[in-house]
């Protein structure tokens, strides 16, 4: 009972840390009596624990009395940037997403003017996908593309379509500069993006981006059907399901929305 209380202790003193270092991270500073507030921490207790944040050097309070966080937060965090691995902290997840839909699932970075495949977990299914790690593929008919699409400023776009003229793979292929411009709108406020048989004839995708601790949209995640086994009506279920996968990933490498 003794050591469980203990645990308890430790843990409600972790998650006051984390409380006020998060809260002092959303302003330039902050004085005693709004952190009080804000963090819901008694002024007694809130000064014992910057007392200790400042003596390890992650809070300094300046001549005014007010607390600002120093930039050790950014150091200590910026230094396991170099460990993570994209590819091995998204299989996992990846994985996981394959196996609650049953589906295909494709990670895929921007290169160029393509994206390409780094990531694939396979189907269940006996009639599957064909594509590889590695492969590459355009950008404005595959779900995976439009969402790096989206992303780009209006002179980048322009020069990406100067240079990629809107060749028709399918009968549902985008072939008009207004009709891309259209769909990546769709893009940005919705969050996520369609290939209905834009690509590969017979095929339907939806993607969701992944972001790094800069708000950069550094990868995509997408979930590949044969047209006939995609449910329509568990549309919004589906996006869910891929939209929470891309954020777990999005969240070990730091993004916050």
């Amino acid at each position: 009972m003794t050591r469980e209380k203990d645990d308890e202790k430790q843990m409600s003193a972790v998650l006051r840390t984390i409380n006020i270092l998060e809260t002092l991270s959303e302003c330039e500073s902050s004085n005693l009596e709004n952190l009080s507030r804000e963090t819901e921490l008694p002024k007694a207790t809130l000064l014992r624990f910057l007392s200790s944040l400042a003596n390890l050097g992650y809070v300094y309070r300046d001549s005014a009395d007010r607390y600002h966080l120093t930039l050790k937060m950014f150091s200590v965090g910026s230094r396991s940037l170099k460990y993570i691995d994209l590819v091995s902290t998204a299989r996992p997840f990846a994985l996981e997403l394959c196996k609650t839909l049953g589906e295909t699932v494709h990670m895929g970075i921007p290169q160029d003017d393509y994206a390409v495949y780094v990531l694939k977990e396979e189907s269940s299914y006996t009639l599957r996908m064909y594509s590889r790690i590695g492969k590459v593929i355009p950008l404005y008919c595959t779900a995976i593309g439009k969402i790096f699409l989206a992303e780009m400023g209006d002179e980048e776009l322009r020069g990406y379509l100067e240079r990629n003229p809107l060749k028709p793979y399918t009968a549902k292929s985008i072939r008009s500069e207004e009709a891309l411009r259209e769909e990546l709108e769709r893009v940005k406020r919705r969050g996520y993006s369609v290939d209905d048989e834009e690509h590969e004839e017979q095929v339907m995708c939806i993607a969701c981006p992944i972001k790094d601790y800069e708000n950069k949209v550094v990868a995509a995640i997408s979930v590949s059907w044969p047209v006939f086994r995609f449910d329509r009506d568990d549309f919004e279920n589906t996006v869910r399901l891929i939209r929470k996968t891309a954020n777990k990933i999005s969240e070990i490498l730091g993004y916050q929305e």
